[in-house]
């Protein structure tokens, strides 16, 4: 059973590794930030379970973030379903909702100036019978080598995933390859992606 000493030394480390990896993150050049963003599209756009999906649950890249843009683009072009992430209140909570997306164009600044839909295109409808032709993409802080993530400490993707296995097997989560390192202690409730691909 773990002590409340055992938990706040979990926090220590998952904050320590959270912080560097995020330095790292923003210390990139332009040049390694847009090499890493050209082979991410590419990889994805080449990848089974996009070339499979009908559906694809993206996030728009914010800040330093490997860049999502033309990802989304080519995405929209290619016919996907596409949706994005916007935070709301919810029975006195924040919570993360998926909202079509049919052009680059409909994004407002939203939750923490982060570019989201408005909210009035249709939401994502969890159906598990769909999700094997439906593709998550998930943003994150840091990633080590046994597909643990960390990411910006609201929790909003666990709880997302939370009870939506057969969409949690096509979970893909990216970044850097700065952003890994090493092992990030779970927590009860964590949830890690199928896949984690860095570049």
């Amino acid at each position: 059973m773990e002590t409340k000493r055992d938990n706040e030394e979990i926090r220590e480390i998952r904050s320590r590794l959270r912080r560097r990896a995020l330095k790292a993150r923003e210390n990139l050049s332009p040049q390694e930030r847009r090499r890493g963003a050209v082979l991410m599209t590419e990889r994805i756009l080449g990848h089974q379970w996009f070339y499979g999906s009908d559906i694809f649950l993206g996030f728009v890249s914010f800040g330093s973030e490997i860049d999502t843009h033309e990802l989304l683009r080519e995405a929209i072009r290619l016919g996907k379903k596409v949706y994005v992430p916007k935070v709301t209140e919810a029975s006195e909570k924040m919570e993360m909702q998926f909202y079509r997306l049919t052009d680059m164009s409909e994004l407002r600044e939203g939750y923490r100036g982060i570019p989201e839909p408005s909210g009035e295109t249709p939401a994502y409808l969890y159906d598990p019978a769909q999700a094997q032709r439906t593709l998550l993409l998930m943003p994150g802080a840091a990633f080590d080598g046994y597909r643990n993530r960390l990411g910006y400490g609201k929790g909003y993707y666990d709880a997302f995933l939370a009870d939506k296995g057969a969409l949690w097997l096509r979970s893909i989560a990216v970044g850097f390859l700065c952003q890994m390192t090493e092992e990030i202690p779970a927590r009860e409730g964590d949830i890690k992606p199928y896949q984690v691909l860095c570049f």
